[in-house]
């Protein structure tokens, strides 16, 4: 008989996660790592959930089963190809009804092991949620637009030190540039998802390093416990010349296409003025990436500027830790990594 854990024990058991829900659903968000193995569609699903309400529970059964058992034989064959190595297929729906139940059955009656999550999804994501509220040595890397702040900390990641990327996850670097060249973005739910398994598998850690970020990466939004600890996390400040800065941010963005750089100057054509707009769009013409950087910088300094003055004010970011800054000037992330790491501004996770 399949086994029900609760979200600890299901989350740390071995073998394939299996998600019964319907494709919008996972699609929403879900457990990372989990294979989408739907019970019904999206419109199966919400024809038995009208049917439920109407005519209860008894004839929502009878219709599920009229419209999975033409694909018993498929589902058992994808359930026998999850479970290669032996361990026990660990599946789950959104409550831990009756679409797990089936699929335990399934499992089962194919001698395959089973383990069911206690409350399903909805379970997973109180746990989530929960997760944002524990205490975390939050450490915030900041810096002005090109100082190179998510390449140092990948850097510092590879090094040993324990990093969440805010930007990485949700597939932005954000600014009004940020998605340019980057897979779609995750929905907000699922970022969430993706930044709770990152926490969690840096329980350990003595420090936490994330970016200095807005709560907004693009679509995505930081949750709102995390983002209360960033609030009040300490900061290191990362200083570069502006022509380091421009370079870098020609590197990034230089590959790019031009409509699209010309497209997301569009998008920010009120907060940089007519003039530095006009002078922004000709160099995109022109493919002067350096001097459309150069204009664009103004505007991102600014913000970052009033940022700054908010949070000297206890408004914002890092309100009550004033950052310590370090200069890097042209420094690579290796040299910029290796010096943070002797001065002991920043240290390893073990």
């Amino acid at each position: 008989m399949a086994v029900r854990l609760a979200i600890d024990p299901f989350l740390a058991a071995p073998g394939p996660l299996i998600d019964g829900r319907s494709p919008a659903e996972y699609g929403r968000g879900h457990i990372p790592g989990a294979h989408s193995l739907p019970l019904f569609s999206d419109s199966e699903r919400a024809e038995i959930g009208i049917l439920y309400k109407q005519q209860g529970r008894q004839a929502a059964v009878q219709l599920g089963l009229a419209r999975v058992g033409p694909r018993l034989a498929e589902l058992g064959e994808a359930l026998r190809m999850f479970q290669r190595d032996g361990k026990p297929l660990r599946i789950h729906c959104w409550r831990g009804g009756m679409r797990s139940a089936s699929l335990g059955w399934l499992a089962e009656t194919l001698d395959l092991p089973v383990l069911l999550l206690e409350g399903g999804y909805k379970a997973y994501r109180q746990w989530v949620l929960a997760v944002f509220e524990q205490p975390w040595p939050l450490r915030l890397l900041g810096g002005r637009t090109g100082t190179g702040k998510t390449d140092l900390l990948l850097e510092l990641a590879r090094c040993g030190v324990a990093v969440v990327d805010l930007e990485g996850l949700a597939h932005h670097r954000g600014s009004s540039f940020g998605g340019l060249g980057l897979p779609p973005q995750p929905s907000t739910e699922h970022y969430e998802n993706l930044l709770a398994q990152r926490l969690h598998l840096l329980a350990q850690a003595g420090e936490i390093w994330l970016e200095a970020e807005s709560v907004q990466v693009g679509r995505c939004r930081i949750p709102a416990g995390l983002w209360r600890q960033m609030q009040t996390a300490p900061r290191l400040e990362l200083r570069r010349p502006v022509e380091e800065r421009v370079r870098r941010l020609v590197a990034v963005y230089g590959g790019q296409d031009g409509a699209a750089l010309a497209e997301a100057t569009a998008r920010i054509a009120k907060r940089l003025g007519p003039a530095r707009t006009k002078a922004a769009l000709a160099a995109i013409a022109l493919g002067d990436w350096a001097e459309a950087c150069r204009q664009m910088l103004d505007y991102y300094d600014r913000c970052y500027d009033h940022d700054a003055l908010r949070a000297t004010a206890g408004q914002g970011l890092a309100a009550s830790s004033p950052a310590v800054w370090v200069e890097l000037g042209d420094r690579t992330e290796q040299d910029a990594a290796e010096l943070l790491l002797k001065q002991g501004q920043i240290n390893c996770a073990v």
